[in-house]
């Protein structure tokens, strides 16, 4: 039995008898287009629901979820791999008792782990999947294996996309990337786009149309809208005091959409089927996922 067939068992056991958690991917074609801003909010969302959240910062070296948060994390991912902490050690409080996960600023080693480190780091990121009720992968942005590898691995996943025709038509190339793969789960795998910083409900209509129709027609795709974010002025007040908009500016428009997204992302909770959008299982595609882009 090779290495990753041991990790998948192990992870299976250590699972048996546990509630996992929601595993939520959010990614973009393109940076720029308020993607962290949608991990982090969502997640002041839920958590006000009375959801227990955790957040993993993928997009490794960047460390964006702390600089929204205004934190300063005492430890990172970087401090599992290479100096022995666990991960309860290096999950860092934020908002209402939110806790994330860094990926470390600058930290590249990440980007580069060997077979049997990535291993161990997956081993040691199963722990999270019964500390939570909802954990979201923050992913980078755009179409690198990197980010390929964390999509490919979910089950749900948020696209997040503005008007601006070159974040449609990145978000086209991420979905026609993740199409081109073999591994790519397109039967279970549930693709939901949230249109940000749209000027009005039509014009954030009309993105998803677009992107809808071009899918349809090309790729033979099934993905759905799940909502608007409007453009808010208090939004760039909120991001340059490094604090979410949903807590600093509670009853502004943006907050308010953001809120709308998460209750429709629970009411589909109770038919889910946990075991296929578990931490774990995530873990188990990404094993198979990475000798892709070895």
């Amino acid at each position: 039995m090779d290495q990753a067939a041991q990790l998948r068992n192990m992870i299976k056991q250590q699972n048996q008898h546990k509630t996992s958690a929601r595993v939520i991917t959010v990614t973009s074609g393109k940076g720029g287009v308020g993607k962290t801003n949608v991990s982090v909010n969502l997640a002041i969302q839920f958590k006000k629901m009375g959801k227990r959240v955790i957040i993993l910062d993928a997009d490794f070296g960047l460390a964006n979820i702390e600089v929204l948060f205004g934190i300063i994390p005492g430890s990172n991912l970087g401090e599992v791999m290479f100096n022995g902490k666990e991960i309860k050690d290096i999950l860092t409080p934020g908002p209402l008792g939110i806790e994330f996960i860094s990926g470390g600023s600058g930290i590249q080693e990440l980007t580069n782990l060997g077979k049997e480190q990535l291993f161990f780091l997956l081993q040691k990121l199963n722990e999270i999947d019964y500390l939570a009720d909802i954990i979201i992968i923050d992913t980078g942005a755009g179409i690198s294996s990197s980010v390929l590898e964390f999509v490919l691995a979910s089950k749900e996943v948020l696209l997040v996309s503005t008007p601006e025709p070159t974040s449609i038509t990145d978000s086209y190339a991420l979905l026609k990337a993740l199409k081109k793969l073999d591994t790519f789960d397109q039967e279970n795998t549930s693709i939901k786009v949230i249109t940000n910083r749209a000027s009005s409900v039509k014009e954030g209509e009309n993105v998803y149309s677009k992107l809808n129709v071009v899918v349809n027609k090309f790729l033979d795709m099934k993905i759905e809208h799940l909502g608007i974010v409007p453009q808010d002025q208090n939004l760039q007040r909120a991001v340059m005091e490094q604090k979410p908009i949903s807590l600093l500016y509670p009853n502004s428009s943006a907050s308010k959409a953001f809120k709308e997204i998460a209750e429709k992302l629970l009411e589909v909770e109770q038919d889910r089927q946990t075991d296929k959008n578990s931490m774990s299982q995530f873990l188990t595609n990404f094993i198979k996922i990475k000798k892709l882009f070895k």
